[in-house]
């Protein structure tokens, strides 16, 4: 029904975000991961949207890519599962780790998302599964790689590099140098060192 809104953000509230669109606010459910990421953008913010209603509340729930949202639609299909479960899942797994984990059935590492126990995270592997194509999300992963590393700074993408030429994956690499904390000073061999330490 709403495909996306986009507008200023007034408010972040735990779990939500208030956004003013014409003199209207309205009130958008989020994952803990967008909430981290919204607070370091401008005000404008363009969020796409799942409608969700019930017998007692019409909710909406939003996230910065298209991509969150459709594993998010995916969850919602999963027996047992609702959109407060689906949004706790995707704070603590990326869209991309959710899908490679429920392609190698690995529902030990799925049961780590908060309320979901070994149990559920079989039943979703067992009814997900056949929905995704690895050679897909194998090519999905790759371009959300690259997207990211053309968004760091220069001094940043050659930590990158430097940990991937040493070995690590491309992913884990860019994983370690997102979480090291920004400072004004930090040259490539600061940063490929701080992100080392978060390697070990």
């Amino acid at each position: 029904m709403i495909a996306y809104i986009k507008g200023e953000l007034v408010e972040t509230l735990p779990g939500s975000v208030i956004l003013d669109v014409h003199g209207i606010g309205y009130r958008i459910y989020i994952s803990g991961r967008e909430s981290e990421q919204l607070t370091k953008m401008s005000s404008q913010v363009k969020l796409h949207t799942y409608f969700h209603v019930k017998e007692d509340a019409m909710q909406l729930y939003g996230f910065q890519h298209k991509d969150d949202l459709e594993v998010f639609s995916l969850l919602l299909g999963v027996s047992g599962i609702g959109p407060k479960a689906a949004l706790g899942i995707l704070t603590a797994f990326s869209a991309d780790d959710l899908r490679f984990a429920v392609l190698s059935e690995d529902a030990k590492t799925i049961a780590k998302a908060p309320g979901i126990g070994v149990k559920t995270a079989k039943k979703m592997i067992l009814e997900l599964k056949d929905k995704l194509d690895l050679e897909d999300v194998f090519e999905k992963k790759l371009l959300h790689e690259q997207e990211a590393e053309e968004t760091l700074p220069d001094a940043r993408g050659e930590a990158v590099e430097a940990l991937t030429a040493l070995g690590y994956s491309p992913a884990d690499a860019l994983r370690a140098v997102q979480k090291v904390e920004p400072g004004d000073d930090m040259d490539t061999e600061a940063i490929l060192k701080a992100a080392l330490k978060r390697m070990i």
